[in-house]
């Protein structure tokens, strides 16, 4: 006689039984890090005509930046340009992961909340 195969769901390490589902920060390129400073996951497109925020998804923030991907000079602007988006010093602004790849992670130093972040993230792409 056949055993009969066991039709219960089994969940990958880190999944949880809502993965459809998402909570507020899960769903956002915005969040927060382990030491509790906000990050930023940003696909970068250098070499354009000029910086603009392309659109804010899901998995992270398109930045169009006007600068070649050469010796970290696009790295640079978009931090540059990050920090006039955020209206924050240059200073309180880092590149996190990301530095040879179009996936980054950028992490804002100064005490912003999650929610103005990306309101000034979605404000300037609704101009750009």
């Amino acid at each position: 006689m056949p055993k009969k195969k066991n039709k219960t769901n089994k969940l990958n390490k880190g999944q949880t039984e809502e993965s459809g589902k998402c909570s507020a920060s899960s769903c956002s390129p915005v969040a927060f890090d382990k030491s509790g400073s906000i990050t930023i996951s940003v696909h970068a497109k250098p070499g354009s005509k000029q910086n603009a925020i392309t659109d804010v998804a899901v998995e992270a923030v398109g930045v169009a930046v006007a600068a070649p991907p050469m010796e970290g000079e696009a790295n640079a602007e978009l931090l540059r340009y990050l920090a006039k988006v955020l209206e924050i010093k240059k200073s309180d602004i880092v590149l996190e992961k990301g530095c040879k790849s179009r996936k980054k992670v950028v992490k804002v130093l100064t005490s912003l909340s999650l929610e103005d972040v990306l309101e000034r993230l979605k404000k300037e792409a609704a101009t750009s």
